[in-house]
């Protein structure tokens, strides 16, 4: 399917709707009916009726699909956060007893669901370097219900080959999950690949404004099916129509958006390269990157997210180097228009910095829509402090 008829045109059924050019924001919680059997029978199956809008809506069923045609899978949900497109799944598709091989350093809410939440209901989980499948392959268990993925990572961008994983799974009738807000559906479709249920934080490039928290799962209608029947209709994470409304507007230009971060992104990195604070830079398309031809192999391109270190890596630096940035914001999360940093420092108390861990010492940085010697400028600048 053609990805400007997906963007533009799939789902939007203009002649109910006055030919507007823009989908209605059908702000209503919930739908009438002329006759009792038909009431009765939207009331048995909720998955496909307008009943009431915690299941479905005419404005969240446009996005619906319009994000299943973008990763190529059968349907999606979406929900009101990426945490909550994580969560829910997870909660419908494992019970106590089950056990989750999960990869290294994934996105820092996802650990604690598998650490702190899933422990509660006799749930085990399993942490492996996933650069290697035999890691992931060597950690399953006979209770092993569910591999976990984030490719690549959102700090280290460590990848996993999901195709490999996916076989490998598929002939144990283990089903695969895994993240996939770095790349969206543009430069990567995992579902393609093999992998069961793609996750995506729509917060980042699909909303592409900073203005809307939601979050998106895709996958087979059958599971898709299972998990909206229970799990998502009991918790009731549901997306607002106006956000989904402003999701459906940011997909416009996702395209346009994603590959001007990316060529910004590339030039960025080649500055940073040649100065003399900077000691390592990683971003998957980068030629030195460990994992560079996997990257090239399974994703169409790379977005503008990256991390670098300082060669002087004291805390004291790195503050100073952030708090210095005129134009590039520190805050969390990525895919808008604007520029960001965060370094990974900031989620530790002072007295837990150790210089020598290389994990404290990453500055991670997303490169928005600005010029790129607008960009530079502002860390030229920055590295002087």
């Amino acid at each position: 399917m053609d990805i400007s008829y997906i963007l533009n045109e799939l789902g939007e059924e203009r002649d109910g709707y006055f030919n507007a050019v823009s989908p209605p924001i059908v702000q209503t919680s919930n739908f009438t009916f002329k006759t009792v059997g038909d009431f009765r029978n939207a009331l048995s199956n909720e998955f496909d009726a307008l009943l009431y809008s915690r299941g479905n809506n005419p404005t969240l069923n446009i996005l619906r699909q319009k994000l299943a045609a973008l990763d190529g899978a059968e349907d999606a949900l979406v929900f009101s956060s990426g945490i909550a497109a994580i969560t829910v799944p997870i909660l419908a598709l494992l019970k106590q007893g089950d056990h989750v091989v999960t990869v290294d350093n994934p996105y820092s809410w996802t650990i604690r669901l598998f650490n702190d939440f899933l422990s509660k209901f006799g749930i085990t989980c399993t942490f492996v370097d996933g650069t290697r499948v035999e890691n992931i392959e060597n950690a399953i268990r006979a209770n092993t219900r569910l591999i976990y993925l984030e490719s690549p990572s959102t700090f280290s961008y460590e990848l996993q080959d999901l195709e490999a994983v996916a076989a490998m799974a598929r002939q144990r009738g283990i089903i695969t999950m895994t993240d996939n807000s770095y790349c969206t559906p543009i430069y990567q479709q995992p579902v393609k690949l093999g992998i069961d249920l793609v996750a995506q934080s729509a917060t980042k490039y699909l909303g592409g404004h900073s203005d809307v928290v939601a979050g998106v799962l895709t996958g087979s209608k059958t599971l898709i099916r299972q998990i909206f029947s229970h799990e998502f209709m009991n918790i009731g994470p549901s997306l607002s129509p106006h956000s989904a409304w402003l999701l459906i507007r940011g997909m416009r230009t996702l395209p346009l958006r994603l590959q001007r971060s990316f060529e910004t992104t590339k030039k960025v990195i080649a500055w940073l390269r040649q100065q003399p604070q900077i000691d390592k830079v990683l971003w998957p398309f980068d030629d030195e990157f460990a994992q560079a031809d996997l990257a090239r192999r399974q994703m169409q391109g790379c977005g503008g997210l990256f991390t670098f270190t300082l060669k002087n890596s004291s805390l004291e630096k790195i503050e100073a180097f952030c708090n210095n940035l005129k134009h590039i914001l520190m805050a969390v999360s990525w895919g808008g228009h604007e520029s960001l940093v965060i370094p990974s420092l900031a989620g530790i108390q002072i007295a837990d910095y150790h210089e020598i861990n290389p994990r404290h010492q990453l500055i991670r940085m997303y490169i928005g829509l600005e010029e790129p010697d607008y960009i530079i400028n502002d860390i030229r600048q920055a590295l002087q402090i």
